[in-house]
């Protein structure tokens, strides 16, 4: 049975990615719209993949944000496609 947004009020960003850990059905349909409703600017690709876009006033800006990102999807398994 799948989960619902209702059964997780705490913040997105204290969990774990657990469909990365197996056994997880992919969400679908209003699934999806109910989590994207919780995080800004983050845009749903096929039901399949996630987007967003960051703008930075610099490279270096930039590319302290692109390490701190790797870092935590290392911590989590979770290796996204970053475009620097």
């Amino acid at each position: 049975m799948s989960e619902t947004v209702e059964q997780h009020t705490e913040p997105l960003a204290e969990r774990a990615c657990v469909p990365c850990k197996g056994g997880v059905p992919p969400m679908k349909g209003t699934e999806i719209e109910g989590y994207l409703a919780r995080v800004e600017a983050w845009h749903v690709i096929d039901e399949h993949h996630l987007t967003k876009l960051y703008k930075f006033g610099n490279f270096a800006e930039a590319l302290a944000f692109v390490n701190r990102v790797g870092a935590v999807a290392e911590a989590e398994g979770h290796h996204p496609d970053l475009y620097l």
